[in-house]
Parts: structure tokens; C-alpha cells; sequence
């Protein structure tokens, strides 16, 4: 038996997901959680043998869910699911150590497959970004944020969506003073002015909508 557990914080994505497990296998055992904390609490309890992680969601998102899960010694492995291009995100959580990326909208046999890859205990990228990882070899032209380092790419995240900085504080338990240099750190790096222009480069580069 397969232990997953599907996590996102859209009650309708995780019904949706396990009704496709529960129908494809008799071997699959499927639990869910909605969201990061609930996630972290069941694995002290409970082991799963795949994790379904979305990585954008209210609270703890997936990044900061996934690094504490490698804190916590699991050896789950992860599947990010997430809603945002794989340019953008999908490097990111491979070396934050997801075994594999999948956008929400790709068809439910892709979906199984990428499970059953995990289950085989092997990594998962699509085709498409297979391909994209090959024509990058050797080539340097990343874009700024990927100078950032993933606290400093939540901040800029949250900000862009609207948080305000205590907000962002509450949500990554971090001092209001931390995420002020966190802020400081990111117009540094991305040669930007203000926050408004974080918005506007977020946006442009498709990390939120």
C-alpha cells in the first residue's frame, strides 16, 4: 500500500485528486490536509510515502512547508503541484528537494504518471520542461530573481500579492524588522525602487497573478 496525502488549502483540488487516485489504484491509501501546519502536524504521527504539495497557499506555502519536511528528517517524496509556470517555480522546489513539478493544468494521466514515478522511487519533470532544462545548459541568462534566496522570493511573493508586512511577519513568523531587510535585499537585487515595482516585476514575470 502507497501512503499520499494531498495537500491544498482549495477543498475542491483535493477531492478532485484523490477521487482520481482512489479510482486509478486499490493500492493507493489517500489522506489530505489544507494546508502547510495541518501537513507538518500529521507527519509526526503519520508516515507518507508521497506528498502532494501545492505551493501556494495561505499560511506556510510550499516552499517554507517542504524545507521544514527536510528539517523533520522525512523521507517522503514530494510531488509540487502548483497553478505557476514551470520556469518560473520549478527549479526552485527541485533544489529545495521536490521530486518533481507539475502544473494544475495538466491532464490526470500525466498526473498519475508522475506518482507512479514517485512511487518507483524516480524524479518527475514533464516533457516540456525536460526540454527546457536541456536548452539551458551552459546558457546564462536567468532572470534577477532567481538571485534570490527563497525567503527572499517569498517575501517578494507575498508583497506582490498585496501583503503587508506584518502580514508577511505573521505568516513566516518573522519580526517585522527581518522582512524589512528582506525588502531591502530584494530592490538590491532586482535594481527596483519601491514596492510598486516589486508588484509590477512579479507580475511581468508571471511568479503571481
Amino acid at each position: 500500500m502507497i501512503n499520499i496525502i494531498i495537500v491544498d488549502d482549495h477543498a475542491v483540488v483535493r477531492k478532485g485528486l484523490m477521487q482520481i487516485l482512489e479510482d486509478h489504484s486499490d493500492f493507493y491509501s489517500v489522506d489530505e490536509a489544507s494546508s502547510g501546519e495541518e501537513l507538518l502536524e500529521k507527519v509526526k504521527t503519520r508516515t507518507y510515502d508521497i506528498i502532494v504539495l501545492d505551493i501556494s497557499m495561505q499560511g506556510r506555502d510550499g516552499i517554507d512547508t517542504l524545507k521544514q519536511l527536510r528539517r523533520q528528517n522525512s523521507n517522503s517524496k514530494v510531488l509540487a503541484f502548483s497553478m505557476y509556470p514551470e520556469d518560473q517555480y520549478a527549479m526552485r522546489l527541485l533544489k529545495a528537494g521536490a521530486m518533481g513539478y507539475l502544473n494544475k493544468e495538466c491532464h490526470p494521466d500525466e498526473f498519475l504518471k508522475a506518482i507512479e514515478r514517485l512511487a518507483k522511487g524516480n524524479k518527475y519533470v514533464s516533457n516540456e520542461l525536460a526540454e527546457m532544462l536541456l536548452k539551458n545548459v551552459g546558457v546564462d541568462d536567468s532572470p534577477l530573481h532567481d538571485a534570490l534566496s527563497d525567503r527572499e522570493f517569498q517575501v517578494m511573493c507575498m508583497m506582490a500579492k498585496g501583503k503587508s508586512p506584518t502580514q508577511i511577519s505573521n505568516d513566516l513568523n518573522l519580526s517585522i524588522n527581518t522582512v524589512s531587510t528582506y525588502r531591502i535585499r530584494i530592490l538590491e537585487k532586482l535594481n527596483l525602487k519601491n514596492s510598486a515595482e516589486i508588484t509590477h516585476y512579479a507580475i511581468k514575470s508571471r511568479l503571481v497573478e
